[in-house]
């Protein structure tokens, strides 16, 4: 069962590191939306608070559904719940056109 985790977690690389980069980044909207999350999350039967079904110890707390780290599935926006308590808001390759949409504009206002 936990390799099935560990192996979904490699399907999800770009979420993963979605949610890294927003978590030592922090965004004051990012940080609303992850609070808005966590209040389906923490009243969730698959809440894992002990870290016995995350897919990688030592995550906790982490979805028992899915394996994730909640800290870092929380604020990445390309994420869903597994059981549909919120939605992604955008699928990754959208907000990585996004960025650097918004990169090139400010490239240009800067010159």
């Amino acid at each position: 069962m936990k390799i099935n985790k560990i192996i979904g977690a490699f399907g999800n690389l770009g979420q993963i590191m979605e949610g890294v980069k927003n978590k030592v980044f922090k965004n004051e909207d990012i940080e609303e939306i992850a609070k808005a999350r966590w209040i389906e999350c923490s009243t969730c039967q698959h809440l894992d608070n002990i870290g016995n079904k995350c897919a990688i110890k030592a995550t906790k707390p982490c979805c028992g559904k899915c394996g994730c780290s909640l800290g870092l599935k929380l604020r990445a926006l390309s994420s869903g719940c597994p059981i549909g308590k919120w939605k992604e808001i955008t699928d990754f390759e959208t907000e990585r056109a996004i960025k650097e949409q918004i990169k090139e504009e400010e490239n240009a206002s800067n010159i």
